[in-house]
Formats: structure tokens, sequence, C-alpha cells
């Protein structure tokens, strides 16, 4: 998938994550992310000899999509992986565009909060 979808993670310059970081960085439960490799096949984290899971960045976005297609959208994890599947960038692009638009909303309820402050 071209480009990260990385809004609050670009300062963050490591290039892999342990499960623990992963899981605390998106908000899911470590215990959602190994269910969730073992159902999606685009999440392939490396792992070293003792068998510790190490996720890249790409592996990260790849999990926000799975959390949006089937947390926020309410697909089943079979209909998710046949979207990741069949059309990937568009599930990126939409997911890029709520994001955005979720982020512009927040900044437009931050000002207007400001501005009823003011008054």
């Amino acid at each position: 998938m071209p480009g990260t979808l990385w809004t609050d993670m670009d300062t963050l310059d490591k290039k892999f994550y342990k499960i623990s970081e992963v899981a605390e960085i998106l908000g899911i439960p470590a215990s959602t992310l190994r269910f969730w490799e073992s159902k999606f096949t685009v999440i392939k984290p490396r792992r070293n000899a003792g068998g510790t899971r190490f996720y890249t960045s790409s592996d990260m976005d790849k999990i926000r999509m799975i959390h949006f297609l089937v947390k926020e959208k309410g697909l089943k994890l079979e209909a998710a992986q046949e979207q990741l599947r069949s059309n990937p960038g568009g599930v990126s692009r939409r997911y890029a565009a709520i994001t955005r638009l979720r982020e512009i909303r927040d900044k437009l309820d931050n000002l207007l909060t400001s501005l009823n402050k003011m008054r």
C-alpha cells in the first residue's frame, strides 16, 4: 500500500515495534492483535528466534485499516479480509479520508470551544 496513513506516529522513527507497543499505540488489546494475525494474511510481523513479534509501520497501517473495517464499519472478519484482498487501495483511501475528516472535525470543535470561552 503506497504511503503511510499515520498522523500521530510521524515522530516515532523505530523500525520495529513489539506487540505491547503496537497494542498501546493503536489502543487495541494484544490478544486482538494475535487473533487478527491468525485471520488476516496481510498482517505478517517478523519474529525472532524466541518467537517475539516485531511489527513494522506498514503492519500497523494494515491493522488500523482492519480495525476500521471490523470495529467501525461493522464488517465480519471474512468480509473485511475480502475488502483488503480485492480493493486495498480503496480501503486505504477511505480510511485516510475518514481519519482526515475526523481530525478536521476535532480542530473545528476545539475552535468552537475556544470561541465560546471568549464570550
